[in-house]
């Protein structure tokens, strides 16, 4: 996969840029940009940012390291998370990580062979008083049960 932006994209991270007062606060929203087009934050995007943006590469990949919407491989067309902290473990958070990884076959951070599905087991994504929830890239289901899981999932197929 070639790393690069055309014009266009250029364009849009200087825009990026302009909001913020350095570069350094702009790392997030390019990163996020980024990775909507790689699909992912390899080695290489990480250095190819650091260039283009001029700040360093330990910077950078300290922001993908800390935060979890950040992917460091390729994920599912359909990246599901599931949170399995306190109030969504008591409320059956562990149990639908489980029932995922069964009915397709997958391990944390792992995609199914197809490409269509991978699966990720998070820390508190914050709506504990809807738990257990789950995310589906960026969309967020709460108060799933196995039921409501399996509706998401066929409409997704």
């Amino acid at each position: 996969m070639e790393i690069n932006f055309n014009q266009e994209e250029l364009n849009q991270i200087n825009n990026i840029k302009s909001k913020y007062p350095n570069n350094e606060s702009a790392i997030m929203p390019i990163l996020w940009f980024a990775q909507k087009k790689f699909g992912y934050i390899s080695d290489e995007v990480i250095i190819y940012l650091a260039g283009l943006i001029n700040v360093s590469a330990s910077k950078i990949e300290g922001v993908v390291s800390f935060y979890t919407m950040f992917h460091r491989q390729p994920v599912g067309k359909y990246h599901i998370q599931v949170c399995t902290n306190v109030s969504c473990m008591l409320r059956g958070g562990v149990k639908l990580y489980d029932y995922i990884s069964d009915k397709y076959n997958i391990k944390n951070m792992e995609t199914t062979k197809d490409g269509l599905f991978s699966l990720e087991e998070v820390e508190c994504m914050g709506a504990c008083g809807g738990a257990p929830m789950i995310a589906i890239n960026e969309d967020y289901y709460e108060n799933i049960d196995t039921e409501k899981l399996n509706n998401l999932l066929d409409i997704l197929k």
